[in-house]
């Protein structure tokens, strides 16, 4: 969920694991309001293989995609809202809110940035770029990740750490990669719009520690979708 500082021992895993529900929970309802099936609704689709890599339970992401759609209890009012600003030590860093109250998100963003600094609209996102990323599997063992990186469209890739291989794209070019992908053997696991740093901070033990407790305070937020920083 763009929190990359994170590493696994942090957090109970009961809690970590409802939290994670909660935030594909809303993307999926975001999604479903452009339409409930996945075969017509590329950003549904996703959405919904991100779920169930993280193994939602099934009526749990039923739920959601009926809810999104405004065919349960009405329909879903989440705004995407962006912040901007330093961590301590002036790590810069860029925070996704997906809120049914703009008001109440701004309030927890000034509260939590005091150990830091909130800034405005631009103040650091000048020095992230904002692609595609793109998470493939590889269908068969003699699949070209060069090859199908080419051939889709993708600018770069790079290797994951769990076999996967993670695809970028220009960011008007994510829908049609993810789509040429599986013809090149990849089946498409996560296909979203990021930031990444340009020129991220490298820090000392002590300082990292620091700031990455204060990227958890942030991460921790209902209204926090996803957490871009600039950290080494």
């Amino acid at each position: 969920m763009g929190a990359q500082w994170k590493t696994k021992h942090k957090m109970d895993a009961a809690n970590a694991r409802g939290r994670i529900f909660t935030k594909l929970a809303k993307e999926i309802m975001v999604a479903a309001r452009n339409g409930a099936d996945p075969s017509m609704n590329a950003k549904l689709r996703s959405a919904i293989e991100a779920a169930k890599k993280a193994s939602m339970p099934k009526d749990t992401l039923e739920r959601a995609i009926k809810k999104g759609a405004g065919l349960l209890d009405g329909p879903v009012n989440y705004e995407t809202v962006v912040y901007e600003g330093f961590a301590p030590h002036q790590v810069p860093v860029i925070v996704e809110c997906l809120t049914d109250n703009k008001n109440r998100s701004a309030q927890s963003m000034r509260i939590l940035f005091r150990k830091g600094q909130l800034g405005s609209s631009g103040s650091v996102s000048w020095d992230f770029k904002h692609l595609g990323q793109i998470e493939g599997v590889p269908t068969s063992a003699d699949a070209d990740m060069e090859l199908a990186a080419i051939e889709a469209g993708a600018q770069d890739f790079e290797q994951g750490e769990d076999g996967e291989v993670i695809f970028l794209t220009e960011s008007t070019d994510l829908d049609a990669v993810a789509k040429a992908l599986p013809e090149f053997g990849y089946d498409v696991h996560s296909a979203k719009l990021v930031y990444r740093a340009n020129n991220p901070v490298s820090l000392d033990d002590a300082a990292r520690a620091e700031v990455e407790a204060f990227l958890d305070a942030i991460d921790n937020d209902d209204d926090v979708q996803n957490v871009y920083v600039g950290l080494a």
